[in-house]
């Protein structure tokens, strides 16, 4: 039976790095694992974003995840999961970083978004939805560069992935400095 993730986010946030590492820890788990990017172009002040399909199964013939299909939902920012909310399917989980980051246009127009409504409104739709306070987690580990590896733990705490399986992939895919930092991030758990 297949897995079918999305990851996203807005630009280098690390959602190209998360999916690789979710697709290397499938394959060494022998599974068959197809993936693809669809990264937009910031138009007119907007955000750059980046949505990552991870299909995993030996059922799987395209890489791209169809709507409602999706288990798990890994959102690197609030509206973001709101945004691609239709990609989950019903009984999904959503993995959501609370941090809301404010477009140019909702900053110029004094709409901004707000983290609580944003949460509340993915449980109303989504039911399953484990919220993670990234900033804390950098926060204490010192680094705002692992809030991937973050959202991945918890998505392995939620028991959607494996921990072991994805520390191995990290030391294969992330350079030996940041190897001991990632894999704390992963560990992070508030």
């Amino acid at each position: 039976m297949a897995k079918n993730i999305i990851i996203c986010g807005v630009g280098g946030q690390g959602t190209v790095l998360a999916a690789k590492v979710l697709s290397q820890a499938a394959i060494a788990n022998g599974e068959r694992v197809l993936s693809a990017e669809t990264i937009g172009m910031a138009q007119r002040g907007g955000s750059v974003v980046s949505v990552s399909h991870v299909r995993i199964g030996g059922d799987v013939f395209s890489p791209l995840v169809p709507q409602g299909q999706a288990d798990v939902l890994i959102a690197f920012e609030a509206a973001e999961a709101a945004r691609n909310i239709a990609y989950l399917k019903q009984g999904g989980t959503v993995i959501v970083n609370k941090k809301v980051v404010q477009p140019v246009t909702a900053s110029l127009s004094g709409k901004a978004f707000d983290e609580n409504e944003m949460i509340s409104y993915l449980q109303k739709v989504a039911g399953n939805v484990v919220a993670v306070d990234t900033d804390e987690a950098c926060r204490e580990l010192g680094s705002s560069k692992v809030v991937n590896m973050v959202l991945l733990g918890a998505a392995s705490r939620a028991g959607l992935i494996d921990g072991q399986e994805l520390k191995a992939a990290i030391k294969q895919l992330v350079k030996p400095d940041f190897y001991e930092l990632n894999v704390r991030a992963v560990d992070w758990n508030k």
